[in-house]
């Protein structure tokens, strides 16, 4: 037997929608599960191979502040889909809150970012850029209040941020990794080989 959702109520439609389903599980029991949707993303890590560094944002996370009364969160830009594909709204996104007009983008995968309650699928990208690619200064979409501040900071620092759980932004430690993985070399020391 396949589970399935038998009935799903909604409690609130408004950014987001949240509702609770009635499961039939795979071994015929029944139970109930809460969805939480607000659509798909996009998160983006720009780095200059270059200068071997990283532009992030840093903004108020509400849910943060409301757990743990963190001011604001380090992370890589990142947004919800409007229309048009993950590619062209990954660009728009990483303009709008860092600046930079991207050329390349490195898919790096689609993933649930909270399976267990959310139905947001978000697709990661890495972005190579130089700095001559900095168009504005960044700071957010007019009219969204999103009170940008654009940090650029050295690969080796935010590895070593990553390294020691100082990251707490699972997309951007997401990104990180995919970076250190598949680009290595940024991560070296000048002159070693």
């Amino acid at each position: 037997m396949k589970a399935e959702i038998l009935s799903l109520r909604v409690i609130h439609d408004g950014w987001s929608k949240f509702g609770v389903a009635k499961v039939r599980l795979a071994d015929g029991t029944e139970a109930e599960r809460e969805i939480e949707d607000h659509g798909n993303s996009v998160g983006v890590l720009p780095y200059d191979p270059e200068r071997r560094v990283a532009t992030l944002v840093r903004e108020l996370r509400v849910p943060p502040l409301y757990v743990s009364g963190e001011q604001s969160q380090l992370e890589a830009p990142a947004g919800l889909i409007d229309d048009g594909s993950p590619t062209e709204n990954a660009r728009r996104e990483v303009l709008d809150e860092t600046g930079l007009r991207l050329q390349t983008l490195e898919p790096v995968g689609t993933t649930y970012s909270c399976a267990g309650i959310s139905t947001e699928q978000i697709h990661l990208f890495l972005a190579p850029y130089r700095d001559t690619d900095r168009e504005t200064g960044g700071g957010g979409a007019e009219g969204e209040h999103e009170n940008i501040k654009v940090v650029e900071m050295p690969l080796a620092e935010l590895a070593e941020s990553a390294a020691t759980g100082r990251l707490r932004d699972l997309k951007t430690l997401t990104l990180v990794l995919a970076l250190q993985v598949r680009h290595p070399l940024l991560f070296r020391a000048e002159g070693d080989s």
